[in-house]
This record gives C-alpha cells, sequence and structure tokens, in this order.
C-alpha cells in the first residue's frame, strides 16, 4: 500500500463556472495546486475595431494536478464546479498529453496539417499530435477554425488560426 505523503498526483478534468477557467487556474496556483488552462489567441472583430484575445481551448474546463486523496481542495474556491468523469472515475489525462498540448499550442503543430485539407467526419488519429490513445472526429472545418471531438473524452476541441 502506498503511503499517503508517497501518493502520486494525475492530471483531472475540472469543469469551471462559465468564463472563469484562467481565474480559477490563477487561484489554484496561488493555493499550490498544479493548474494549466490551454488557451490560443483569437483575433475578435467588432463593428469598429480588432482585437487579439486570449480564449480557452476547453471552455469551461481546465486541467489540475493533485492527488487523489487531495481532490476536494480545489472546492475551495467559487469558480470550479466538478470532476469530469469517464466509465464512473474522475477522468484521467496524461502527463505525455498536457505536455503535448502544451507544445501543440505553442508550436502551432496543428496549423501545419491544413484545416483545407479537413472533411467533416473524417476520423484523426490524435497521437499524432502527442495524445495517447485518443481518437478525434472532425465536426466542422472552413479556413479559419476546426471542430475535432475527443472521442474517449466526449467533448469538442476547437482549433482556430491565428
Amino acid at each position: 500500500m502506498v503511503s499517503p505523503s508517497k501518493a502520486q498526483s494525475h492530471w483531472f478534468v475540472l469543469y469551471t463556472k462559465p468564463r472563469s477557467e484562467k481565474k480559477l487556474a490563477e487561484q489554484l496556483l496561488d493555493d499550490g495546486i498544479q493548474a494549466y488552462c490551454p488557451s490560443q489567441v483569437e483575433i475578435k472583430q467588432w463593428s469598429d475595431r480588432k482585437k487579439k484575445v486570449e480564449t480557452p481551448l476547453l471552455p469551461s474546463m481546465i486541467l489540475v494536478n493533485i492527488k487523489d486523496e487531495e481532490r476536494d481542495r480545489v472546492f475551495n474556491r467559487k469558480h470550479a464546479v466538478r470532476y469530469l468523469y469517464w466509465l464512473g472515475k474522475p477522468a484521467r489525462v496524461t502527463s505525455e498529453e498536457v505536455e503535448s498540448l502544451r507544445s501543440m499550442i505553442e508550436d502551432s503543430q496543428f496549423e501545419s496539417r491544413g484545416l483545407q485539407k479537413l472533411k467533416p467526419g473524417e476520423k484523426l488519429d490524435m497521437t499524432a499530435l502527442g495524445f495517447e490513445h485518443v481518437q478525434g472526429t472532425v465536426k466542422f472545418v472552413n479556413a479559419q477554425e476546426c471542430w475535432i471531438v475527443l472521442e474517449n473524452l466526449g467533448y469538442v476541441v476547437k482549433f482556430r488560426k491565428s
């Protein structure tokens, strides 16, 4: 049996209140909990101007790296809603998947694939982007953005050209 002090932490998907992803991630970091809010820069256009805005890649979700027995600590913050569950257990994300997500965002690897080549309904093996055992299905694509359903998580991720 593993002693509590030597228990290993895991990455979990945490739902947040709408538009609270970055704020909650900052608060959890202040509490000593490793949190990651993957985001990308988008150009938003209003009638009178354009502006670069940092938007979360996973709306209403962040990733937290925490020990199983400490998972309830995140609920000390009012913006935390609940954990994502898969097959009756809290959904875990591997460290490799988190690092791949980071590098994909930083290196814009997704854009190099070419959005024009993708078609709705096309199955994508996300292991090429660093995800382990994750398959995606293209839901929507145009010249500027692509929505991919991550089947293992049952969630849609939106990629946008900057």
